[in-house]
């Protein structure tokens, strides 16, 4: 579907990609992996065209379309969020507006004019055109994938600038999704997303029928996603056939035997030089040492990547504190005449481990903020323990930083004692490495100053830790050194996070968030509802499931079932339907190809035909010249006879997938 050939790009000096070359499937799902900076982002901007690369070239077939979305910088203004998602939709609207228009010329001139004959043909036409577009399943549509990202119906008519960042990033997903294009190329997709709507994410994603490439740092979700996998290193792409899970234990594998090979390639140079530097004076010898001199001019060196599996980072000793950190009694809190917590009490035990979960809005950031200080609330009462030092990580704390100071500046005005000797690994931990702690905090961009805000706080001695979604700018070998740290770590601390594959590991209790049904201080339903499961996230997920089960909904499941029944025969008719497109399509499709590789053929010929007529020493001879432009005519013709062959096939071929578009139109509706 879509092939990079021999693809090279520079920048500062610095080959992201070296004569990189892969290809990706009509239905490949793959995970996008490498250390930040190695050319992940870049690859994506590459394949959706708002990149070229220095050399080769990204080739795809003519009705392939690619979608992205990526890390930052969407901010959709000036309509409504369901009017701003419809816009996917233009030539559809477009259709709708030009029916309009006709049906209302239609009312205002005679039945029996040729005029009404000519609009009535028109009208039709553009009926048949909106009836293919699956035009009465678009609100559906739209409706679904808004409310499976986390919007409410009362979402749909505010207006855009009214949302966040993160949920700017949810409309943007939005009408990706709806537009459905060959190939989505996602960058960090679930870093703004709350455990409900990820789950929703992988559902639609594993039924999508185009092809996925993901780059993501959340372990669970690429092993979930993925059955191929690319890592981008040292200018180079490498294949691996299986999810991020089996990448690993086969990079290790090969880590292994690369290894292995440079350490035979070093004892081999090093043999070779011996043997030069033994030998480089001695007559009978020259040509023996002249042949070595070469062959070390001409080996290609074997590269080894920074080896970071070693570093590891603790934190600061913990205070010894009392058996309850904290209490919150009867806490209040609104905003406006919105009600988050009426009257909820929260107690800390010495050795909690706990993620907060929960959808975005019901209150989980509100919550982390309380409990650090940072945040008043509207009554009750926040209690600390004994000798509770807190430690509180949230994004905007990057804005605090001085951009005055550098990186290693900013971390040292906190470090105190045998941590200062180690500021630089702890840096590097963080993916600020070589002269990178040397930048200042006013150029470093918003992930940048994240993960120099979580390093800061890191160092400051705590035995209570609050962290807002730490791992959202953090690589994956960076999270697992935040992650042993917190393992080892003999205070208390609270997460807010939806990184299952981080959490898993080291909480020991979930707190679930649901937001308010009424979002007033009038009623019980006034406010968001806390729930305390002990265990891991894998616990908890398991504990919602035996609710789901035990709580008179298995008639909605059923009815998921019979939809999942319907959706698997769906399927099933889909895949026989391409089956026989791709018997129909592929005969073309290759005289098509044997035709463009003609054309390239003859447009070659053509070529060197043409510098070689454009030469003065050509014309010397009358016999060649007219040879040789009886044959230029005759190529030219061939040429075009090719085109017009090529271009009756191409209609073919469009048309049958025209039918067969049609047919899939018409099951859809039936089902």
């Amino acid at each position: 579907m879509i092939s990079a050939v021999n693809i090279s790009l520079s920048f500062g000096g610095r080959d992201i990609f070296n004569e990189v070359s892969f290809r990706i499937g009509t239905h490949d799902r793959i995970g996008l992996v490498g250390s930040n900076g190695a050319g992940k982002t870049t690859l994506l901007r590459l394949l959706v065209g708002e990149v070229s690369p220095a050399k080769g070239e990204i080739a795809k077939a003519k009705f392939v379309t690619a979608g992205y979305l990526p890390q930052e910088g969407m901010h959709a203004t000036g309509r409504t969020l369901y009017k701003e998602v419809e816009t996917v939709f233009g030539d559809v609207l477009d259709v709708q507006a030009r029916l309009e228009e006709i049906h209302q010329s239609m009312s205002e001139v005679s039945h029996e004019t040729e005029e009404f004959k000519e609009l009535l043909e028109l009208y039709g036409e553009l009926q048949h055109k909106l009836e293919d577009s699956d035009v009465f399943r678009m609100k559906t549509n739209i409706e679904k994938v808004l409310v499976g990202l986390g919007f409410s119906e009362n979402d749909f008519d505010r207006e855009t600038n009214e949302f966040s960042g993160g949920w700017q990033m949810r409309i943007a997903l939005a009408k990706l999704l709806l537009l459905q294009p060959s190939l989505l190329l996602l960058d960090e997709p679930t870093n703004h997303l709350d455990l409900d709507s990820l789950q929703w994410l992988e559902e639609y994603l594993n039924s999508y029928e185009g092809a996925v490439m993901i780059v993501s740092h959340d372990r669970r979700f690429l092993d979930n996603m993925t059955s191929k996998t690319y890592e981008v290193s040292l200018g180079k792409l490498t294949e691996y056939a299986g999810n991020y899970s089996f990448f690993v234990d086969a990079k290790a594998e090969r880590k292994e035997q690369q290894l292995a090979a440079f350490k035979n390639q070093q004892q081999q140079i090093k043999q070779t030089e011996q043997f030069i530097e033994r030998f480089r004076y001695k007559a009978t010898k020259a040509r023996q040492v002249q042949s070595r001199v070469k062959m070390l001019e001409k080996l290609e060196l074997i590269e080894l990547e920074d080896d970071e599996s070693g570093i590891h980072f603790s934190f600061p000793p913990a205070p010894h504190g009392g058996r309850v950190p904290m209490e919150l009694r009867s806490i209040h809190k609104s905003y406006g005449d919105i009600a988050v917590f009426e009257g909820v009490d929260f107690d800390i035990d010495q050795g909690d481990r706990i993620a907060f979960v929960g959808v975005n809005g019901a209150g989980k950031s509100t919550m982390a903020k309380i409990l650090a200080g940072a945040e008043p609330f509207d009554a009750g009462e926040r209690m600390l323990g004994h000798n509770t030092i807190v430690s509180y990580f949230a994004q905007h704390q990057a804005e605090e930083l001085n951009p005055k100071n550098d990186v290693l500046q900013t971390v040292d005005e906190v470090a105190t004692g045998e941590i200062r000797k180690q500021l630089r690994n702890l840096l590097g931990c963080f993916l600020f490495r070589g002269d990178d702690v040397f930048k200042k905090v006013a150029v470093l961009s918003g992930g940048e100053k994240s993960r120099l805000a979580l390093a800061k706080m890191l160092l400051q001695p705590c035995n209570f830790i609050i962290m807002d979604e730490p791992t959202n700018h953090l690589d994956m070998r960076s999270k697992a050194i935040l992650q042993n740290a917190l393992a080892e770590f003999e205070g208390s601390y609270v997460i807010v996070s939806h990184d299952r594959d981080f959490l898993d590991p080291i909480v020991n209790k979930v707190v679930e968030f649901k937001k308010a049904r009424v979002p007033t201080r009038s009623g019980p339903d006034g406010g968001a509802g806390i729930k305390t499961y002990l265990g891991n996230l894998s616990d908890y997920l398991y504990a919602k499931q035996k609710e789901l089960a035990a709580s008179g909904q298995a008639e909605d499941l059923r009815k998921e079932e019979t939809r999942a029944a319907k959706d698997k025969e769906r399927k099933r008719f889909e895949a026989e339907v391409r089956q026989r497109r791709y018997q129909r399509t592929r005969p073309v499709q290759q005289k098509i190809e044997a035709l463009e590789k003609l054309i390239a053929e003859k447009e070659q010929l053509k070529t060197e035909m043409e510098q070689l007529m454009g030469e003065p020493e050509f014309y010397k001879d009358g016999e060649h010249v007219k040879a040789v432009t009886t044959q230029f005519r005759s190529i030219d013709k061939e040429i075009a006879d090719t085109y017009f062959k090529w271009n009756e096939l191409t209609r073919e071929l469009e048309k049958l997938s025209s039918e067969f578009d049609k047919e899939l139109g018409n099951e859809k509706a039936h089902t």
